[in-house]
């Protein structure tokens, strides 16, 4: 099998964090949650390394992190620009947010030529998820002549997912006897109403909706084929004609993915993991990472120094 490429989606400021959450420092040797990232995906047999960034702060981004990856992987970059749009389409001038996380993902469609994984750079997804996504590529697909793109998505337990400190925005999937997803409802305002007790998510309608827990939800943990740009851009186009000048609309990847679906000309296998998530959506979320990593480095599963 040739090694899949691990896609990373780091052009985002993470504005409720107040920074750059992919260069805060998070393990016991400095180590950020990119760094654990690329470790998991170079041990499950991903060869290449692709970082989606902005201009504005290439430097430092490779300073900071790429550097750690060279030697060990073959690293590309690529830079989400706003005026880089698919056809004729122009960006209007008073357009100053990115177009999203399909967006983002379509910009890398001249670096992607294996399978690859496409994640978000300031979450933890732990090893096994890794090893997931690494044995659904090395699986040889269904001999079929002509048919639907085979992609996969890591799904994680609703309630391994939460903040202590705040509400958060969950993709909330639909999966079928097969494990096949369905769709994915995107959930905001997602959060505990007491420590402990039920989680509630109030819709738009202002009805609240009470989660067990063991829903699975999108942690933007995919694994695509380079299929996946073909489709990309034809419901980016589909996108911008309905959204071009509404300065805060973006293309998110759960939606573009969805609309695969529903079209049939892709079919996504879920694929559970053990591992546990976490990620920094608040600043004071930043002690719980640093401590729930310390832990994992005594209990052997990562070394004190990562990159050593």
């Amino acid at each position: 099998m040739t090694p899949p490429t691990l896609l990373v989606l780091a052009a985002g400021m993470g504005s409720r964090y107040g920074g750059l959450t992919q260069l805060a420092p998070m393990g016991p040797a400095g180590e950020t949650l990119l760094d654990y990232s690329g470790f998991d995906a170079l041990r499950a047999g991903f060869g290449r390394v692709v970082f989606v960034i902005r201009r504005d702060f290439e430097a430092q981004f490779r300073d900071a992190v790429g550097r750690r990856f060279e030697g060990r992987a073959e690293v590309g970059y690529v830079f989400q620009e706003l005026d880089q749009l698919p056809g004729n389409f122009r960006r209007p001038a008073e357009r100053q947010k990115p177009w999203g996380t399909g967006h983002a993902i379509w910009c890398a469609r001249h670096e992607i030529r294996t399978p690859f994984a496409a994640i978000n750079a300031d979450d933890f997804y732990g090893a096994s998820a890794y090893r997931a996504l690494s044995d659904f590529f090395a699986t040889p697909p269904p001999q079929e002549a002509a048919g639907p793109a085979r992609f996969a998505m890591v799904g994680y337990q609703l309630d391994r997912t939460l903040s202590e400190h705040g509400s958060v925005a969950r993709g909330v999937c639909a999966v079928d006897a097969a494990s096949n997803l369905l769709r994915v409802e995107e959930c905001t305002g997602i959060a505990r109403a007491t420590p402990g007790g039920p989680i509630l998510y109030p819709r738009p309608d202002g009805t609240p909706t009470e989660f067990s827990g063991a829903e699975t939800v999108s942690m933007n943990f995919w694994g695509f084929t380079p299929a996946l740009f073909a489709l990309l851009e034809k419901g980016l186009e589909n996108f911008l004609r309905a959204n071009l000048h509404d300065s805060k609309a973006e293309y998110y990847i759960p939606v573009a993915v969805a609309e695969t679906i529903v079209a049939g000309t892709a079919r996504v296998r879920v694929l559970p993991t053990d591992s546990a998530w976490f990620g920094v959506t608040y600043r004071e979320d930043k002690p719980v990472v640093a401590a729930s990593l310390a832990a994992l480095v005594r209990d052997g599963v990562y070394p004190t120094q990562l990159w050593a």
